[in-house]
């Protein structure tokens, strides 16, 4: 079954998408622990990062760099936090969170934006991708 990732990559859920490639594809969280909470995922469905193949889980974290080097120049924060869970959805992916304390990596606070609040903190960081 398709998760929710597997219906943003096909286009089928839109997402506040802020860098793609051919193999993956990172878009603002939309439940965020902080400005600038991002995700990058594997466009092929994968459970568990433990499941991807050594070039895969790398290319991802090599992604996820790039993209986390964007946010640290848009976003004020003291540095950019990756976490990588993995039981909300069955599907591989990191989080890229602003962190300014500790608060911003706890998952039950959330902070709450509205849509246009979400189109400046994508086209922001996404001016800042090289």
């Amino acid at each position: 079954m398709a998760t929710i990732f597997s219906k943003i990559i096909s286009g089928d859920i839109p997402a506040y998408k802020i860098a793609e490639n051919d193999d993956f594809l990172a878009f603002l969280d939309i439940n965020p622990n902080a400005k600038g909470h991002t995700l990058c995922i594997p466009k092929l469905e994968i459970d568990k990062i433990t499941q991807m193949d050594e070039a895969h889980f790398l290319g991802l974290m090599k992604f996820s760099r790039k993209v986390a080097l964007a946010i640290e120049k848009a976003i004020e924060c003291k540095r950019i936090g990756f976490s990588v869970i993995g039981l909300e959805v069955p599907h591989v992916h990191v989080h890229l969170i602003p962190l300014n304390s500790m608060a911003n990596a706890n998952f039950q606070n959330k902070e709450v934006f509205n849509e246009v609040e979400f189109i400046e903190i994508a086209d922001s960081i996404k001016t800042h991708l090289k």
